[in-house]
């Protein structure tokens, strides 16, 4: 006997096979879950992070305590979110010339996290990403946390003519804090004497973004 919830996960399948833009957040998330009881399951989850964002964000541990979440389901779930992320960030053949630009790149790697994660974007001479951004911190920023030498170390084995910084405001607030413009400072400095060019640090959050250069907050 067909069950309602096998209905609506057969067509949750179908249409995300024909027309993934036109589904609903939860026929997505039955159609990733893909279990039998995928529907049930996804009414549970739904009722729990109410936006794909706020799924996003969650936890594998989060995840496993829902009932009728495993460990496969929980990891099929992580690895869509990621996707949906990277798929979202610019193209790394785009130079970067502008705050609102990096801030695009930073977005799907910052945006979601709960703590400030510290990043790197390594730029050749036509200021093209060269590699992935590199994750160099995560925690509260300041500068007996953040070593200057990790920031540059993979510009220098990228042989990268100049960098940018970034880090995540999870409160949404964007303002920097005196940490953050004495953190900048000192790898504005560093750069300098490296021959690497620190070109901009953006906070980034979930509604926006601030420039510490467009701000005057550090010579470039």
């Amino acid at each position: 006997m067909t069950t309602p919830h096998r209905l609506i996960r057969e067509s949750s399948l179908h249409r995300a096979q024909s027309d993934p833009g036109a589904c609903s957040y939860q026929e997505l998330v039955t159609a990733v879950i893909g279990v039998p009881n995928a529907a049930a399951v996804a009414e549970r989850i739904l009722s729990l992070y109410r936006t794909p964002f706020d799924l996003g964000r969650a936890a594998t541990a989060e995840l496993l305590s829902i009932p009728g979440v495993g460990p496969q389901t929980a990891a099929v779930i992580r690895a869509a979110c990621e996707l949906s992320r990277r798929s979202a960030a610019p193209h790394r053949s785009q130079p970067i010339r502008t705050a609102a630009e990096a801030a695009a790149v930073l977005r799907p790697y910052l945006a979601h996290r709960e703590q400030e994660y510290f990043y790197v974007l390594v730029l050749n001479t036509r200021n093209r990403l060269i590699g992935d951004p590199v994750e160099v911190y995560h925690g509260s920023l300041n500068t007996a946390l953040v070593r200057v030498g990790e920031v540059f170390r993979e510009a220098i084995r990228r042989n990268g003519a100049g960098i940018l910084v970034g880090h995540g405001h999870p409160s949404g607030e964007c303002e920097p804090s005196s940490d953050d413009i004495a953190v900048t400072k000192a790898i504005g400095e560093a750069g300098r004497l490296l021959d690497v060019a620190l070109l901009d640090h953006v906070i980034v959050s979930q509604d926006g973004f601030c420039s510490l250069r467009e701000r005057g907050l550090f010579a470039a």
